[in-house]
C-alpha cells in the first residue's frame, strides 16, 4: 500500500513539473550541504598525519650548537638510528660529534619536521612508535560516530521530521568541530571526533531523504546518484586545497564548520518533506508546501490536491503492512538469504576500499596534496560516468565490472617494484576508478534489489556492514604502513 502512496504523491504533484525553480533550489541547497559531508568525512588524512620525526636531544653539540640550522633530515642521521630510538647519551660523544653505538628509547619525547605541517595531533600528543595504534583508533571512532549516525537518523526523522533533523545534524556537524579545535587532550579529540561522524552521516542520510520525498522519480535518481554524490566529492576536493593553506589541524576543524553558518539562512528556504508531512496526517501543512512550490514554479494548482481522509486511510494500511515483516525475512527464502549475504559482504569490501584508498593518499609517494586532490577528481568523474551509464549497462554487470577491475588493480601493484613510485600511484587511482563505481552504485542497486516491504531493514543490515569494514579499515592501513 505504501508504493501506491507515493504513486499517488507524485500523479498528484506532477503538475509542478521536473526541474521547475522549486525542484533546482531544493537540489542546489541540499547537494551544497553534502560539501561540508565530503570535507568533514575525509579530513583525518591531514589532521591525523605523522610528520616526520626522531628522538628529542638535550645536549649541547656541534651539531646543534652552531649559528646555522642543522636540516631535519640530517639531525634524524645522528640523533637516532630509527624515529623510536636514540643513541645513548652515556658521555660517550666524541669531538666530531659521533655517538655511541648504544641506542634507548625516545626518553625526551620526539621532535616533529614541521616542513609540511605545522602541526597535526600527532606531533601534539606524540602518538607515534608505542603510542602510534592511537591513530588508527582515533579515525575508527569516527566511524564509531558514522554507524550510530546511521542507526538514529533514519528513526529521528521519521519521528521528528526530515527538515529539522537535517538542521539540528548540520548543528553538531558545525559546532563539533569548533569544540574539537580546542582540544585539551586526546582523549576530549576522540569523544568529539565520535560525535562528529555521527553528525557527518546523519546530515547527509537526512538531507538525502528530505530531497527525495520532494523530486519526481526522475529527478530523485539523478538527485541521489549524481548531484549528492558530487557535493560529497567536492568536498573531498576542496580538503587538499584548504589544507595546502592551513597547516594546522585546529584551524583545518574550524574550517569545517563555515559552510554550517552559511546554511543558518535557509532554514526559511527549504521546507518540510510533504510525503512526511502525509504520512502524519498534516495534510494542511503538506498542501501549503505544494502550493509554496507551485508558485515558485509559476504553475496553476488545484483547488484540493488531498483530502485527509484519504491520506489517514494510507496511513493506517501502511502500519498494518509493515507490522507483518520482521529481520527474519530477510533470510527466510534462499533467494533473500543470498542476497542478504551478498550485499553484506559486498557493503563491507567497497567500503573499506574506498575510504582505505581515500584515507592512504598520505602514504603514497609524492605530493600528498596533489594525491588527495587527483583521488578526489577521480571521484567526481566516475560519479558523472556511472550516473550516464546505470540506465546503458545491465546492473549486475556494472557492479561486477567495477569490483573486478578494482581488485585486478591492486593486485598487480604488487608487481611493481617498489622504486616506481609513478607506477604505484597510477594503478592505485586505476583502483579507485572501480571502487568509487561501486561505491556510488551499491545503494542503487540494493534498494532496487530488496523487496519495498523489508526495504529498509534490508538496507540497515547492509549499511551496518558497511560502517563495520569503515571501522576496521583505519587498521589495515595501520598494519600494512608498519
Amino acid at each position: 500500500m505504501s508504493g501506491e502512496k507515493i504513486k499517488d504523491f507524485d500523479e498528484i504533484t506532477s503538475f509542478l513539473g521536473v526541474y521547475g525553480f522549486f525542484q533546482i533550489l531544493i537540489i542546489v541547497l541540499l547537494n551544497l550541504s553534502a560539501i561540508a559531508c565530503g570535507y568533514t568525512g575525509m579530513i583525518m588524512i591531514f589532521v591525523s598525519d605523522t610528520p616526520e620525526h626522531h628522538c628529542k636531544v638535550s645536549i649541547n653539540s656541534k651539531h646543534n650548537s652552531t649559528d646555522v640550522e642543522v636540516p631535519f633530515r640530517e639531525q634524524r642521521s645522528w640523533v637516532g638510528p630509527d624515529s623510536c630510538s636514540r643513541y645513548k647519551l652515556d658521555g660517550n660523544w666524541t669531538e666530531t660529534g659521533a655517538p655511541s653505538n648504544d641506542t634507548e628509547q625516545c626518553l625526551d619525547g620526539w621532535v616533529f619536521s614541521t616542513e609540511i605541517y605545522t602541526a597535526t595531533i600527532v606531533s601534539e600528543w606524540d602518538l607515534v612508535c608505542d603510542n602510534a595504534w592511537m591513530v588508527p583508533f582515533t579515525t575508527s571512532l569516527f566511524f564509531v560516530g558514522v554507524l550510530i549516525g546511521s542507526f538514529i537518523s533514519g528513526h529521528l526523522s521519521d519521528r521528528f521530521g526530515r527538515k529539522p533533523v537535517f538542521f539540528f545534524t548540520m548543528a553538531i556537524q558545525t559546532v563539533t568541530p569548533l569544540i574539537q579545535a580546542t582540544s585539551v587532550s586526546w582523549v576530549m579529540f576522540c569523544i568529539l571526533n565520535c560525535l562528529r561522524g555521527l553528525g557527518q552521516i546523519s546530515n547527509y542520510i537526512t538531507s538525502l531523504i528530505l530531497g527525495s520525498g520532494m523530486l519526481s522519480p526522475t529527478a530523485r535518481l539523478s538527485y541521489a546518484l549524481l548531484g549528492h554524490s558530487l557535493g560529497f566529492g567536492v568536498g573531498y576536493a576542496l580538503l587538499p586545497i584548504f589544507a595546502y593553506f592551513i597547516r594546522g589541524w585546529r584551524m583545518l576543524l574550524v574550517a569545517s564548520a563555515i559552510p554550517g553558518f552559511l546554511f543558518i539562512p535557509t532554514w526559511w528556504v527549504i521546507p518540510e518533506s510533504p510525503r512526511w508531512l502525509l504520512q502524519k496526517g498534516r495534510v494542511e501543512e503538506a498542501e501549503s508546501v505544494i502550493r509554496a512550490a507551485a508558485k515558485r514554479n509559476k504553475v496553476p494548482v488545484p483547488e484540493i490536491i488531498y483530502r485527509a481522509d484519504e491520506c489517514l486511510e494510507l496511513m493506517q494500511n501502511k502500519s498494518e503492512d509493515e507490522q507483518t515483516y520482521t529481520y527474519l525475512d530477510l533470510i527466510r527464502t534462499p533467494n533473500m538469504r543470498n542476497i542478504t549475504i551478498l550485499s553484506v559482504f559486498i557493503w563491507i569490501a567497497t567500503s573499506m576500499v574506498f575510504y582505505g584508498l581515500s584515507l592512504n593518499t598520505s602514504n603514497l609517494n609524492g605530493n600528498m596534496y596533489l594525491t588527495c586532490f587527483i583521488s578526489a577528481a577521480i571521484d567526481i568523474v566516475v560519479y558523472v560516468a556511472t550516473w550516464l551509464l546505470v540506465n546503458r549497462v545491465s546492473r549486475p554487470t556494472f557492479l561486477c565490472s567495477a569490483l573486478m577491475f578494482c581488485g585486478i588493480m591492486l593486485l598487480i601493484i604488487k608487481l611493481v617494484p617498489e622504486d616506481m613510485d609513478v607506477m604505484f600511484q597510477v594503478f592505485a587511482f586505476a583502483g579507485k576508478i572501480g571502487v568509487s563505481a561501486a561505491f556510488s552504485f551499491i545503494f542503487l542497486f540494493f534498494t532496487e534489489l530488496i523487496p519495498t516491504v523489508v526495504r529498509n531493514m534490508g538496507l540497515a543490515i547492509a549499511s551496518t556492514a558497511a560502517r563495520i569494514g569503515t571501522i576496521i579499515c583505519p587498521y589495515v592501513i595501520y598494519m600494512v604502513v608498519r
